[in-house]
This record gives C-alpha cells, sequence and structure tokens, in this order.
C-alpha cells in the first residue's frame, strides 16, 4: 500500500478547487512549444479531474527567472499548447497569486481549467516560504502533485502545499 493518497482516494470534488502543480518545462522556440510530451503526460490526471467538474488550477514553473517576472518564462503561451492537447479551453492567469490569480479562479465554471503563471518568478517559490505558500493554497480546495519530475524539491508549489491543503498524487506519480 502507498504512502500517499492517489486520486482514486479524492471522493467528490464537483465544484472543487483543485490545485494541480504539473511540470510544464517544455521547449519552447518562437513562442511556440515545439515538444508537447510532458503536456502530454499529465492531461489524464487534468481531464479525469475536469471530468469530475473540479476546477483544475495547473501550478508550475518554467525555466529560471533571475529577477522576477520575465516575457521569456511566461508561461502563457504554453496554455495555448495545452489546449491543443486538451482539447479544450485552458484559461490563462497574469499571476500565480493575489488579485489576478484570485479574479479568475473566481470566474471559473465546473470543469475548467486555468494555468497560472510562472511560480519561479516570485523567490520564495523556491525557498518554501510559509507566507508564499499560504497565498498559494488561498486559490485551492484540494492539491494534487503530479509533476513527478519535479516531486523531490521541496519548494512551496511542490511540498509546501502538501502540508496545507489535502493532498493526492496524480496519475504520473
Amino acid at each position: 500500500m502507498a504512502g500517499f493518497k492517489t486520486l482514486d482516494d479524492i471522493g467528490n470534488i464537483d465544484g472543487k478547487r483543485v490545485l494541480v502543480r504539473v511540470d510544464l518545462n517544455v521547449p519552447v522556440a518562437d513562442g511556440k512549444v515545439t515538444d508537447a510530451t510532458r503536456i502530454e503526460r499529465i492531461a489524464p490526471t487534468i481531464s479525469e479531474l475536469s471530468g469530475k467538474g473540479a476546477k483544475v488550477i495547473l501550478l508550475a514553473h518554467f525555466g529560471r527567472p533571475k529577477d522576477g517576472p520575465s516575457p521569456e518564462f511566461s508561461l502563457e503561451p504554453i496554455a495555448k499548447a495545452a489546449a491543443e492537447v486538451l482539447g479544450r479551453p485552458v484559461g490563462f492567469a497574469a499571476d500565480c497569486i493575489g488579485d489576478k490569480a484570485a479574479s479568475a479562479v473566481a470566474a471559473m465554471n465546473n470543469g475548467d481549467v486555468l494555468l497560472l503563471e510562472n511560480t519561479r518568478f516570485y523567490k520564495a517559490e523556491e525557498k518554501n516560504d510559509p507566507v508564499f505558500t499560504e497565498k498559494l493554497a488561498a486559490n485551492g480546495d484540494i492539491f494534487v502533485n503530479d509533476a513527478f519530475s519535479a516531486a523531490h524539491r521541496a519548494h512551496s508549489s511542490t511540498e509546501g502545499l502538501a502540508h496545507l491543503l489535502p493532498a493526492f498524487a496524480g496519475r504520473t506519480m
């Protein structure tokens, strides 16, 4: 028996805000994703949660921005690629915390998918800062980690959230 809960244990999530940590470190050239393999790997988890009526809120880092927000490290083009892979709209919020994120989450309908901006735009992400982690958690009711390649990192969006919200492993775990 696994020492952690999986999506098989999640129960009724209809209308719940589910924060899903995913791996979206994909190659991008000229603003377009050139290899969507990592997006394809997380699609089953996203589709399952969405199909059960959850408001699916994706969290990810992308690259290593040095001084806060930078257009070259924005997840916005990746939201477009995710929509193509999933065959459904994927909204995008220009921040992962604060008013922009909260407004985008509040506007979601059951089954919607939303990608929040790069968590690494905040240095607090890699420090697993408790205040930053609480700000991330404010937009969710449940946490699902589906980022196998980042699961070893003790960051706010991987390890920290699992202490603040009911936590489950996604299908790639």
